[in-house]
């Protein structure tokens, strides 16, 4: 699927992994046939690199995991939602660029951007 970096999140550990983390989380909200979820693919994959000890960084199939895309409003795909203390602290709907989900993660983990 990804880097070994990006965690799969599901409807089944999202209370766990994301929630209830005590690092920020970034989640990509994708699907197997969304072109542009697949052009965002590799700038997750860089996050989840550079973050790697900061800030938790995943994918949640939103095919796979109705529940949650439900409960977060995902009418829209790609959509990234970053988490802090379990809370929704931003959201970016479509292609974001790298540079903006890395300033968002920095000012949620408390480093420089």
């Amino acid at each position: 699927m990804a880097s070994d970096n990006v965690i799969e999140f599901t409807d089944a550990n999202f209370q766990q992994e994301v929630l209830q983390s005590e690092v920020p989380v970034l989640v990509d909200f994708w699907a197997e046939w969304c072109m542009p979820c697949r052009m965002l693919a590799p700038t997750i994959d860089e996050i989840a690199s550079e973050f790697e000890g900061k800030a938790k960084i995943g994918k949640l199939d939103t095919d796979a995991n109705r529940e949650i895309a439900i409960k977060y409003d995902i009418s829209a795909i790609p959509t990234v939602m970053l988490f802090k203390d379990g809370e929704l602290e931003q959201r970016f709907v479509g292609l974001t660029p790298k540079d903006d989900l890395a300033a968002a993660l920095n000012a949620a983990s408390g480093a420089d951007a």
